[in-house]
């Protein structure tokens, strides 16, 4: 059975609820008359700490009210969300089937494919099909990617929508939504960068994911234990506070005079040190041998000076994602706040662009 909406068709009104290990955040755009996207609303609400663990829902009542306090400040009118799994939670396989297959055949093949990849039954999984386009190289013959998920991953972010009142009507896989994203980004570099070696570098609280891509592909793809909850860690240690104090006065900026010096250059340090040791994996792990662009992204990335220090340290050309550039601003968006948050809406972001699918 068919029945894991991950690539659902559009809606004619849709938001992007992003669902992260520190926070939720919420996107809608809508489309210009004389083509590209308008930002007509966007909120960002903090998660209590371990309400989500390793982008598992634990403490689905937390991260409900989170929900509901994001949609007080978003404002009325919103029941279709676009959402999306963590990666480690869903298996992704892209398979080569003939062309002109009715869509009941192409189920049949993309089931009995489906068992040869996935280490659970099959109802035990949410699974899903999309055709990709023509397979390189292959005459009649088109590339499918299957995506599939355990339920129960499924069925918690369903019921946190369903709580506050929503209906999931997409649910995405948070590194296909962040490429999404990307493309908007990818615009913004020389070229469009066209053929050239692109690393998005997505540092959350806890993880940082790495894809490289070139020309829209994805030709690489790590994940590193590494992120902004140790700078909270730090915080936490050096003036006595709580976890969620420290992650507030983080988010505030309400620190000493000493923190700019003592602890927020040495961990831009250790994200810059952490960006390298990522690209010497990619160069010892494939046939490439050197990154044109770099882009951050990511709750980390929106650290003033950040893309100065990675850039120093890697010789790498960097960029701090900001996929809402060029875009028109409704008046319930103030641009300065925008700016600062755009690096942490990638997932949002690309979730929100799921309402202008064909």
């Amino acid at each position: 059975m068919i029945d894991f909406s991950i690539f659902g068709s559009k809606a004619r009104q849709l938001a992007g609820l992003d669902i992260s290990s520190s926070s939720i955040k919420m996107v809608e755009l809508s489309e210009r008359d004389k083509g590209g996207y308008n930002v007509e609303r966007y909120a960002i609400e903090p998660l209590p700490r371990d309400a989500v663990v390793d982008g598992n829902i634990a403490n689905l009542d937390a991260v409900a009210d989170a929900v509901g306090r994001l949609l007080r400040r978003f404002g009325s009118g919103v029941k279709n969300v676009a959402m999306a799994l963590p990666a480690a939670s869903v298996i992704t396989k892209k398979i080569i089937l003939p062309d002109g297959l009715r869509e009941q055949e192409m189920e049949l093949q993309v089931e009995s494919e489906a068992n040869q990849y996935i280490p659970f039954p099959l109802d035990e999984v949410n699974l899903d099909f999309n055709v990709v386009g023509p397979a390189p190289g292959s005459p009649g013959e088109v590339e499918v990617l299957i995506a599939a998920s355990r339920k129960e991953k499924v069925e918690d972010r369903v019921a946190v929508a369903q709580s506050c009142g929503l209906k999931a009507v997409v649910l995405d896989v948070e590194s296909l939504a962040v490429e999404s994203a990307f493309e908007l980004v990818s615009r913004q570099l020389p070229g469009g960068g066209a053929d050239k070696v692109v690393a998005l570098i997505d540092i959350g609280a806890s993880v940082m994911n790495v894809s490289v891509l070139r020309n829209g592909r994805q030709v690489y793809s790590r994940e590193q234990a590494f992120g902004g909850y140790q700078l909270t860690q730090d915080i936490a240690r050096q003036y006595g506070m709580s976890i969620d104090e420290a992650e507030a006065a983080k988010r505030s900026g309400d620190l000493p005079d000493d923190y700019a010096r003592d602890l927020l250059r040495p961990f831009m340090d250790s994200v810059a040190l952490e960006v390298s040791r990522a690209l010497q994996f990619f160069f010892t792990s494939t046939q490439f041998n050197q990154v044109d662009h770099l882009v951050l992204a990511g709750g980390c990335a929106t650290m003033p000076g950040l893309g100065d220090v990675v850039g120093g340290r890697t010789q790498v050309a960097t960029l701090i994602a900001n996929p809402f550039a060029g875009m028109g601003l409704s008046s319930k968006v103030r641009p300065k706040s925008l700016l600062a948050d755009a690096p942490s809406l990638m997932v949002a972001c690309g979730l929100a662009l799921r309402r202008f699918d064909t």
